[in-house]
């Protein structure tokens, strides 16, 4: 099964979604700021990243700027999670390369079909 890279920085939320996760079948692996998840997408080269946009240190936005800017992790797929919903929100997550965007709270069902979309995209479904 494919290997998730989650960057959230609340825990509930992160402890929440790689449970949900696991139990369909997938590896998460975590990070809890934007600087730990471009370092952990190198290291562990997942094959897709779910990226909250509001985090410390480095927000989503920079960190994946900074992940399409590295050869070695620019073709990972990141899928914007966010609970800013508004039109102008999901542009700029598109804008700092997110390859797809959803909101908070999460919907399970929409988010694992947004995951296989991309996941299928780069053949890893």
């Amino acid at each position: 099964m494919p290997k998730i890279l989650l960057v959230e920085d609340n825990e509930l939320n992160r402890d929440m979604l790689s449970r949900r996760l696991e139990r369909r079948g997938y590896t998460v692996v975590m990070a809890c700021d934007g600087a730990e998840g471009v370092t952990r997408a190198q290291a562990d080269a997942p094959d897709l990243i779910l990226m909250d946009m509001s985090l410390p240190l480095v927000d989503g936005w920079e960190a994946t700027r900074r992940l399409k800017a590295d050869p070695a992790t620019a073709g990972i797929p990141v899928i914007a999670l966010t609970a800013h919903a508004m039109a102008s929100d999901e542009q700029k997550a598109r804008d700092a390369g997110c390859d797809d965007f959803d909101t908070k709270p999460i919907e399970l069902t929409r988010l694992l079909e947004k995951m296989q979309g991309q996941l299928a995209r780069m053949g890893k479904a």
